[in-house]
């Protein structure tokens, strides 16, 4: 398998070093400097596993090329890069289909890390199970890595099927915010705690019937969350 990300960066001496450290890294890179060229790219490339996407950009911003990237069906893994600081600016780039986001001024070396974490979630590795968990309406496939509700396909990320598969193997057991991220996001990850309810509440927009009363991926209050059967 390919390990290929693409990379949006409009300033080209930061967009070069997270290049080099990435190909070092053992990475197939492409890179764009334009909201416009990302989505070129994308075109010509379905075999990106991992793209990293500057938020700040002339014309089409990061936001709009993620959010444009998940409507034409790109399932596996983004990261935001952000100079802004605002939590409502973190959940917003969560909102439109990102998977994680590292705040600038950044370390490369972390950025690779999150790359290489992420890549591992989103690349198939270890789940190779031909059977499939079911719970209530939904059909969870492990090797197909797909999701049904009353046998019609959900259009989910990885880091959202993810998230599923490690409630649907924990039904009716509470699960923390810490072990969510473990889970899905694995022990070395060092960001913040929000990206796991911001993740959940896109989740719930999906499958639930009214997001606003949830009634399979329940807040156990002061504790995470739980999925009731």
């Amino acid at each position: 398998m390919k390990r290929k990300v693409l990379v949006l960066e409009d300033e080209e001496n930061i967009r070069s070093f997270v290049v080099l450290n990435l190909k070092r890294a053992g990475f197939d890179v492409i890179e764009a400097g334009t909201g416009e060229e990302a989505l070129e790219l994308f075109e010509r490339n379905s075999d990106i596993m991992v793209a990293v996407l500057d938020v700040m950009l002339p014309g089409i911003d990061g936001y709009e090329v993620c959010r444009t990237m998940r409507a034409r069906g790109y399932t596996a893994g983004v990261i935001m890069l952000t100079a802004r600081v605002q939590e409502s600016d973190k959940v917003t780039g969560l909102m439109t289909g990102a998977d994680d986001y590292v705040t600038k001024p950044f370390s490369v070396v972390e950025l690779v890390a999150r790359v290489e974490a992420l890549f591992r979630r989103v690349g198939g590795l270890g789940f190779q199970e031909d059977d499939a968990i079911r719970s209530g309406p939904f059909k969870l496939n492990l090797r197909a890595r797909e999701v049904t509700k009353n046998g019609v396909k959900i259009e989910l990320t990885q880091i959202e099927y993810g998230i599923l598969k490690a409630f649907l193997s924990n039904i009716g057991k509470a699960l923390s915010r810490d072990d969510i991220l473990e889970m899905v996001w694995g022990h070395h990850y060092v960001g913040e705690l929000k990206i796991v309810d911001v993740n959940i509440r896109r989740l719930r927009i999906k499958i639930e019937d009214n997001p606003a009363a949830p009634k399979y991926i329940v807040t156990v209050r002061g504790y995470g969350y739980m999925w009731e059967g």
